[in-house]
């Protein structure tokens, strides 16, 4: 039985499926990743990527950051791929459950999921850190400079930078998802980015499945692991 088939009978035998997905479940919608060959971590800037989007680069150097920030992670004009269309058609049927992703580019939800955990938080959503006041995204990218509140405070998107702590909250329900399905699947991530990659080792369920490019350090517990494009798979599989 090939691998195709082999994920085909475990989605038709689960009634309780988790998605988990990172960047490479993005890119082929056109966006970036980060860590691969062509990602931003390997592209040259004057600052390193990891440091632009840290917490205190953002408050040091609002203006640099947000130069990356409007540049390479504006996601307002892509669209969905065949992966995200999937998953919605899965959610739709009852057998999906939850879709846990640290991306924060709000495809799945552009192409009809409801039940999204933002591990990283999302573009669209973004505050006043000195009032508080709502902006959405269009205001944020299309604004010169840095986009500021009309108290005058700047305006931050409500994305998890690095040296910020993941939402508690939606930490927890990320980790009930995981140990109460039957299938988790795992798409698009190389599973190193913490503490996001150590929710797998809360999953008690039937099957693990792990779908990537590259090979992580928890293919040796998954009961299937596919090494090819997510979107490929996605749109050999029936619902």
């Amino acid at each position: 039985m090939d691998f195709i088939s082999k994920l085909q009978k475990m989605i038709d035998e689960c009634d309780k499926i988790v998605f988990f997905g990172g960047a490479g479940v993005s890119t082929e919608s056109g966006l970036k990743d980060f860590r691969s060959k062509d990602g931003l971590y390997n592209m040259k800037y004057k600052y390193p990527p990891e440091e632009i989007l840290s917490h205190s680069f953002f408050v040091s150097h609002t203006d640099a950051f947000y130069k990356f920030y409007k540049d390479k992670l504006n996601a307002l004009d892509i669209l969905p791929n065949s992966c995200h269309k999937y998953l919605t058609k899965l959610e739709k049927c009852g057998k999906l459950k939850s879709i846990i992703t640290q991306n924060i580019d709000g495809l799945h939800q552009k192409a009809g999921s409801k039940n999204v955990i933002e591990l990283h938080g999302t573009i669209y959503e973004n505050y006043c850190i000195k009032c508080g006041k709502s902006y959405d995204a269009g205001y944020v990218f299309n604004c010169e400079g840095i986009p500021m509140c009309d108290c005058g405070g700047v305006v931050k998107p409500k994305v998890v930078l690095y040296e910020e702590a993941l939402d508690d909250m939606v930490v927890e329900e990320a980790i009930y998802q995981i140990k109460n399905a039957d299938l988790l699947i795992i798409g698009g991530t190389s599973l190193t980015v913490y503490p996001a990659s150590s929710f797998v080792r809360y999953f008690k369920g039937k099957y693990l499945v792990i779908i990537n490019n590259d090979k992580t350090s928890y293919d040796g517990m998954a009961d299937l692991v596919i090494h090819d494009k997510i979107g490929d798979v996605f749109e050999k599989l029936k619902i």
